[in-house]
């Protein structure tokens, strides 16, 4: 009779192993949350009811992995514009939302101020994550953003307004 080198109880713990490495592995991808994709900003709603939709405000921004970009275009009722360019890397976890600024640029007609801001701020938040619910709040823009599905909606701290969110692609 020849005899295995290889013990059946090792063959057992072998698949034993196996399947909790599997299991560690599932567990730890529906445990990272995701917002990549591209969004389109629907509609900017104010305190006093107003509410902004395409043409006088639009915005489109993309999250891949690891980048985020984002612009915004507004048009006053005297036909002024402003429009801001976010670029920035990114990290989401189940815990933690950081971010990296790369650049941020300003052109505002309405308000007479351009910006062009080149520096490399990182800043990191908590998040908390509830079933297919996001959130948490960004620190450069002072929103507190609500994901759920393919909506997004950002709250300005001040609460100025509500920016409604769909998930485009």
């Amino acid at each position: 009779m020849k005899r295995s080198y290889f013990p059946r109880h090792c063959w057992a713990l072998s698949g034993i192993l196996v399947v909790m490495t599997w299991l560690v592995a599932c567990s730890a991808s529906a445990q990272t949350p995701s917002i990549e994709g591209t969004w389109q900003l629907v509609l900017r709603k104010f305190p006093d009811g107003t509410v902004l939709k395409p043409p006088d405000i639009m915005a489109l921004g993309t999250y891949t992995k690891t980048h985020k970009n984002f612009n915004f275009v507004r048009k006053d009722a005297t036909g002024k514009f402003r429009s801001d360019s976010y670029v920035s890397t990114y990290k989401l976890t189940a815990t933690e939302y950081s971010e990296t600024r790369l650049f941020n640029i300003v052109n505002d007609q309405i308000g007479g101020k351009d910006v062009y801001d080149l520096s490399s701020e990182t800043r990191s938040t908590p998040v908390k994550m509830e079933g297919g619910r996001i959130e948490f709040k960004h620190f450069f823009n002072r929103r507190s953003v609500v994901i759920e599905g393919n909506k997004w909606t950002a709250t300005a701290e001040d609460n100025a307004n509500v920016d409604v969110w769909e998930k485009v692609e």
